[in-house]
C-alpha cells in the first residue's frame, strides 16, 4: 500500500483530511520536536482508532511534512507512489487521482 493511500484510508476512517489531523496534532503540541512516535500512535488510536500501520503514516507526515523519499516514486516496492509530495486535503480533491 502506497504512503498516499494509507492516507486516504485514514481520511475514510476519521471523516478528517491528513492535513485536518496534522493540525489537530499540532493543537495537542505533538509536532514538537522530541515528540516520540509512540505518543501520535497513542492519541490517534485512542482518539481515532487507527491501527499502527495507519497511524505510522500520519506520523511520518507529522515529524516531516508530505515530502517522502523519492526512491518511493514510481518504484514497485508496497510503498510506492506516483509523487514524491503527499496530498494532505483531502482524496476527493487530489488532482493525481
Amino acid at each position: 500500500m502506497s504512503f498516499q493511500a494509507y492516507l486516504d484510508t485514514i481520511e475514510t476512517k476519521t471523516g478528517l483530511t491528513p492535513r485536518q489531523l496534522v493540525d489537530r496534532a499540532g493543537e495537542r503540541g505533538l509536532d514538537q520536536p522530541g515528540v516520540k512516535a509512540g505518543e501520535i500512535i497513542a492519541w490517534l488510536k485512542d482518539d481515532y482508532g487507527l491501527g499502527r500501520g495507519h497511524a505510522m503514516a500520519l506520523v511520518h507526515v507529522i515529524k516531516n511534512g508530505p515530502k517522502i523519499d523519492a526512491k518511493h516514486v514510481g518504484a514497485t516496492g508496497s510503498h510506492r507512489d506516483a509523487s514524491d509530495t503527499l496530498w494532505l486535503d483531502g482524496k476527493g480533491s487530489n488532482p493525481q487521482g
